[in-house]
């Protein structure tokens, strides 16, 4: 796994052209006129997704909006406690990337959410600027975690990135993040025949200090950001299950966790549709 960024050219995040009600339908004007991203693509190989999945992103001072388009002819979701493994089943993810720190963010068609704070341990300093209550990891539900390949093969312990460990604060919320989900269909009902889902949320820009890393919030126009868009989903296949993900950028790895190859998204003060 490198530790280069990717070349992929960044999205142009344009200014919502006005309100945005945050309800799961993305079927305000300011989502019509933003520019949605190509279809997902497998998070290794690249090659076109199985389902239609799209995604797009717009702000203004108050929020990053993000709204994802899903197609799927059966919509499943089961968990309901908030931090359950979401990823084990169906899901929307959302990872954003703060240089030192990053934030995970997943969702399932029932609107339950999953979220969890990584620290890079190399940051984590005596002293440092994480070195504060909020972080605490003898207080906090803290674990170290080396991404999706720890714990296996020659990866052992540390994972697969070159940086190494992270601390992952289990308990962390997003403080002011808002969600919703619209089923165009009848969850877990795969006799109706489904259109698919549609995601909506909006993340706090007062929220994102420990992510913002001295950045401005909101951005200034022309500020890049690197953020994960992606897609996992339980394909039913042959009397079995096969686990896929996807994603707007791919990753190269069926490990996600690794920042320098997520989206760069620039952020411009011109209204979507400008």
């Amino acid at each position: 796994m490198t530790d280069q960024p990717v070349s992929v050219q960044p999205y142009l995040c344009h200014r919502a052209p006005g309100p945005i009600v945050i309800d799961g339908r993305l079927d305000e004007e300011a989502w019509r006129l933003a520019p949605r991203s190509p279809r997902f693509v497998d998070v290794i190989g690249g090659t076109p997704a199985l389902y239609e999945t799209r995604a797009a992103a717009l702000w203004d001072d108050q929020y990053l909006y993000i709204g994802f388009w899903l197609e799927e002819p059966c919509v499943r979701a089961e968990l309901t406690e908030r931090d359950s493994l979401i990823f084990l089943e169906n899901d929307v993810e959302v990872f954003i990337d703060g240089g030192d720190c990053y934030y995970e963010f997943e969702i399932n068609a029932r609107n339950t959410v999953y979220e969890v704070f990584f620290i890079w341990r190399d940051a984590y300093t005596r002293g440092g600027r994480f070195d504060v209550p909020e972080f605490d990891v003898l207080s906090r539900h803290a674990v170290t975690f080396g991404g999706n390949h720890d714990r296996s093969g020659a990866y052992f312990w540390r994972g697969s990135h070159p940086r190494g460990l992270r601390w992952a604060f289990l308990d962390w919320d997003l403080p002011g993040l808002r969600t919703a989900v619209h089923v165009d269909g009848v969850l877990n009902d795969c006799v109706t025949p489904h259109r698919g889902w549609t995601v909506e949320l909006a993340f706090p820009w007062a929220g994102m200090a420990w992510l913002a890393g001295g950045r401005p919030l909101p951005p200034r126009d022309g500020d890049e950001w690197r953020i994960f868009f992606g897609r996992y989903q339980q394909l039913q296949l042959n009397g079995g299950t096969v686990g896929v993900g996807w994603a707007w950028t791919p990753i190269g790895s069926n490990d996600n966790h690794v920042p320098e190859r997520f989206t760069p998204v620039r952020f411009s003060m011109a209204p979507a549709g400008a």
